[in-house]
């Protein structure tokens, strides 16, 4: 059996602090991901005018529309919530 010696030693120290490098870059990456993929989605009031303009222009039903006119509304209410507005 071998001895550790100090190249060992200096050798696995090295290792380490890559490894801890590169996990450190990948959270930082997922998190940037992350950030832009919650920028980028619409709020509730952005995606009310957007089925809005749907149902005027015949896309959705009126039964289509009211079903997520319904689901929007409690999440626009939690978002007014949210940022201190009143419902």
């Amino acid at each position: 059996m071998r001895a550790l010696t100090f190249a060992d030693v200096e050798q696995a120290v090295l290792w380490t602090a890559v490894l801890a490098v590169l996990l450190a870059i990948g959270i930082y990456v997922v998190g940037q991901i992350r950030a832009k993929a919650l920028q980028q989605e619409l709020s509730a009031s952005e995606l009310m005018t957007k089925f809005r303009e749907m149902h005027s222009r015949g896309v959705l039903s009126d039964e289509e529309f009211r079903t997520i006119k319904t689901t929007l509304t409690d999440r626009l209410q939690s978002e007014l919530r949210d940022t201190g507005g009143t419902p």
